[in-house]
């Protein structure tokens, strides 16, 4: 059996992630993630997890409605929390212990973030959800995820998509569209590859370090990606 290559890792799910179908939170596929995220702690790996909440408020979309875009982010940010809590219950049914930690502070639902406690409570054998984004508007989970794996340091941060790796252009959309198993930074950055948004990659990329981005949709996605298997690709320093 493949042993993990990293000691710790923040793995980055989407909201989009958790839902099927109409169902915003789909419990089959949160199960699975939840399982998942379980065995790579299993595996002896300190493991953060960065949570989205696009399956239920979307900033921008509800900015673009005409809500104030500060308030519209701090709504994206609650529902970041929403799945956050629901994903701590699957963790800890999944046989792992769990911290919620969210960088809007409500301590009567979670603990607030702090880096020194998020950073004991990994090296105390517990899964880490963070919740909350960054805490400030304008900025997306994905730069949240960034900024968090560089504090903490991570080793790698683990990108969990709908796709298989990074691709010069949608593959939904595109049947021809180029596959890439292996980028650097300065490569992803001058051919404008969508690896993170702008401020994420910027930050990953100073702290130097690897993203990988693989498809979360089969079981086991996530430990496979830590262990080097299955399809990913991998954009480094």
């Amino acid at each position: 059996m493949a042993k993990p290559r990293y000691k710790r890792v923040l793995v980055k799910v989407s909201g989009e992630a958790l839902q099927g179908g109409e169902q915003w939170l789909h419990a089959p596929t949160l199960s699975r993630i939840a399982a998942d995220i379980a065995e790579v702690r299993k595996l002896g790996v300190e493991t953060a997890v960065m949570v989205g909440g696009g399956n239920l408020v979307r900033g921008t979309v509800v900015a673009a409605a005409g809500i104030e875009r500060a308030a519209a982010d701090a709504m994206g940010m609650l529902a970041t929390v929403i799945n956050a809590l629901a994903l701590e219950g699957e963790i800890e049914r999944a046989g792992a212990t769990v911290r919620t930690l969210s960088a809007i502070a409500m301590p009567s639902v979670c603990e607030p973030y702090a880096r020194q406690r998020a950073d004991a409570h990994l090296k105390q054998g517990h899964v880490v959800l963070l919740a909350g984004g960054t805490g400030n508007p304008y900025f997306t989970t994905d730069t949240g995820a960034a900024l968090r794996a560089a504090e903490l340091g991570c080793d790698a941060i683990l990108k969990a998509t709908q796709v298989d790796g990074v691709y010069d252009s949608d593959p939904m959309r595109n049947p021809n569209a180029k596959r890439f198993d292996k980028l650097t930074h300065d490569e992803a950055l001058k051919r404008g590859l969508g690896v993170m948004d702008a401020a994420a990659f910027a930050l990953a990329r100073e702290a130097k370090l690897p993203i990988i981005v693989f498809s979360i949709r089969a079981p086991g996605a996530i430990a496979a990606a830590i262990k080097g298997e299955g399809k990913a690709t991998i954009v480094t320093p």
